[in-house]
């Protein structure tokens, strides 16, 4: 049976954890997040203060729909129409939580779930050497189907470029793949119907072996940023072609890395060694020296995903949280403080009991969500758009076949999606609609959407179950 549970109660026992769900900035256990980040986030999803409706001796309540509406006919607040505020209020209150729809459904796993910016296409990379993607505007129909050239075990990473013309993958390979999605054909075979041409972030003209986690364009479309398993950040220089700057990064894999605004000079990663790095390239003082490092997880870093202001950003960890970062707190030291258990692995093994109550001693994060799972997988995490909500929540996939919606600011679980019987790895929030997508182990692509369209949701799944691979990303 399909399910769907809310929970709109604050930090506590059940959801999240017993240990505050939202840190706080001193981590003493507080349940609302006291913060500036905070703040920004209520004057960006909040009304018009005359629109509002105030109870004597009850807190301030929020305003309803209809009662913002005729404030706007009104013009109670003289602009004559909503302010982004008003529209991330009203928006942010109706969550695609209804469904799910099928997209699709394949015989490997999904891997990859992403809308392009402007949210008019879809890309789902899989396991079995396959993208496609979606033309979300014509009804989910399929734009471009594309086998992939020289695979190794599965679709790593894909990042569509700002133009919308270009699409590249990676693999556990240094040889990242670059396509056409702006072309007429469908059907894209590696070098058979269309060329995808291969970039080599070799340091030097012998193929290293190591493999690409995740890989990003930049704004402008002239670079692109890659986490390697050889603990290394890569950036490739689109014209010049060729690799422009290779960091030594961290002590282990580097899973995830991301630029951390528009002009592209600085980037965050995150790596199994458990820490978040801030890299400013405007002011490297030797090759491999971070502007700082941002500690608190306990295991490692399974996914980041940048505010897009420079200063925030969001990390999942194999700790099972997601924490949020002020990169104005990190430190020029790193300290790293483990499970002590070196025979724990998250691709087999249930996280330990024991450790679920564990804090880092250093933790710098302003908050912790946690209730999800980050095991078997890389497990995705992201903020919520800007545009609908205000960036008021945070998102994320999860080993137990669920995708989380928790309060940026309160911390509380808001939304639980169950539909899938296999690990979430990533989801995708439709950046001016209601629509969020998920991708999980089962195959399955579906979507999520408040109020929903008018066809009957997508039936129970009922799979035979798959035995587990040997090797897990």
């Amino acid at each position: 049976m399909i399910r769907l549970n809310k929970d709109t109660s604050t930090c506590s026992d059940g959801s999240a954890s017993s240990e505050s769900v939202c840190s706080g900035i001193s981590g003493e256990g507080t349940n609302i997040l006291d913060h500036e980040i905070a703040q920004l986030t209520k004057l960006r999803s909040s009304s018009y203060v005359l629109l509002g409706r105030n109870i004597p001796g009850r807190m301030r309540l929020p305003a309803s729909t209809v009662r913002m509406l005729v404030g706007r006919e009104g013009n109670y607040s003289g602009r004559g129409r909503f302010s982004s505020a008003d529209r991330c209020h009203i928006l942010s209150r109706y969550l695609p939580t209804k469904g799910p729809w099928i997209v699709d459904r394949m015989r490997s796993r999904a891997y990859i779930s992403q809308f392009s910016a402007d949210g008019s296409l879809f890309i789902a990379g899989f396991q079995g050497s396959q993208i496609r993607v979606y033309d979300v505007e014509r009804g989910w129909k399929l734009k471009k189907d594309i086998s992939a050239r020289n695979l190794r075990w599965t679709i790593t990473d894909t990042s569509l470029s700002p133009d919308q013309q270009h699409l590249v993958y990676a693999s556990m390979s240094p040889i990242v793949h670059i396509c056409t999605v702006g072309s007429a054909v469908t059907q894209s075979i590696a070098n058979v119907t269309e060329i995808h041409y291969g970039l080599n972030f070799s340091a030097d003209e012998d193929e290293d072996e190591f493999g690409i986690f995740s890989i990003k364009f930049s704004t402008d479309g002239q670079e692109l940023v890659a986490a390697t398993s050889d603990s290394s950040i890569c950036v490739y220089d689109l014209g010049a072609d060729k690799l422009s700057l290779r960091i030594p990064a961290h002590m282990s894999d580097v899973n995830a890395v991301c630029f951390a605004d528009e002009s592209g000079n600085i980037i965050y990663s995150g790596s199994d060694d458990s820490f978040c790095k801030v890299w400013d390239r405007r002011c490297f003082v030797t090759k491999g020296q971070p502007a700082g490092t941002l500690m608190g997880h306990l295991d490692g870093i399974t996914f980041i995903d940048s505010r897009g202001d420079g200063r925030y950003l969001i990390s999942n960890g194999k700790d099972q949280t997601t924490k949020l970062w002020d990169i104005r707190k990190m430190s020029s030291n790193a300290i790293s403080t483990g499970l002590g258990d070196e025979d724990w692995d998250y691709r087999w093994m249930d996280y330990p009991d024991y450790a679920r109550n564990l804090k880092h001693p250093h933790d710098q994060s302003l908050a912790t969500y946690k209730g999800h799972s980050v095991l078997r997988t890389l497990i995705r995490c992201y903020f919520s758009p800007s545009y609908t909500t205000g960036q008021k929540y945070i998102y994320t996939g999860s080993s137990d076949s669920s995708v989380y919606i928790y309060d940026l600011v309160s911390g509380a679980q808001v939304a639980k999606l169950e539909h899938h019987e296999a690990p979430v790895r990533d989801c995708s929030w439709h950046p001016f609609y209601p629509i969020l997508v998920t991708s999980a182990w089962d195959g399955d692509i579906v979507r999520w959407e408040f109020p929903g369209s008018n066809e009957a949701p997508a039936s129970p799944n009922r799979r035979v179950a798959r035995r587990r691979g040997f090797y897990h990303i």
